[in-house]
């Protein structure tokens, strides 16, 4: 599969996916990657305790402004990554075409990415470090 369009989705689009999309951007700046929220809190900036997490790893996540999934989105991507079962189950049956594209970011560990939101920054630290290694699962298939 030749992956050139990654679309990185959670609930609000202000803490894990963006996350994942700017970890995703500095590793593989040649591929085009955007998040998404399934009811996404369109305009907002990323959560501060995940933009201080990126900080920490040198990543600004200043320029992000959240987004709500569309059908467009989802048609554009080859790899659509999700943090639960259930965003799965809910894209794949909102979009069933989007099957065999959409997995968990922690798909080979078997693992959801539990939501930090208004958690203190401890769980956003845990969060991020998880986020990272899923990322790092993913290197010999993307």
């Amino acid at each position: 599969m030749d992956i050139k369009n990654i679309l990185v989705v959670c609930i609000g689009n202000i803490c894990r996916s963006p996350m994942a999309e700017y970890l995703l951007k500095q590793q593989y700046p040649q591929l085009h990657i955007e998040s998404a929220g399934i009811s996404g809190l369109s305009g907002h900036a990323a959560d501060e305790k995940a933009q201080r997490c990126m900080q920490r790893l040198g990543i600004d996540m200043q320029p992000h402004c959240a987004k709500k999934l569309n059908l467009e989105l989802i048609k554009k991507a080859d790899l659509i990554l999700v943090m639960s079962q259930n965003q799965q189950k809910h894209i794949e049956h909102t979009w069933p075409f989007s099957k065999g594209k959409t997995f968990r970011l922690g798909h080979w560990q078997d693992k959801n990415v539990p939501d930090p939101y208004q958690h203190d920054q401890t769980v956003f630290d845990e969060t991020c470090i998880l986020i990272q290694n899923c990322i790092a699962d993913w290197k010999k298939y993307i």
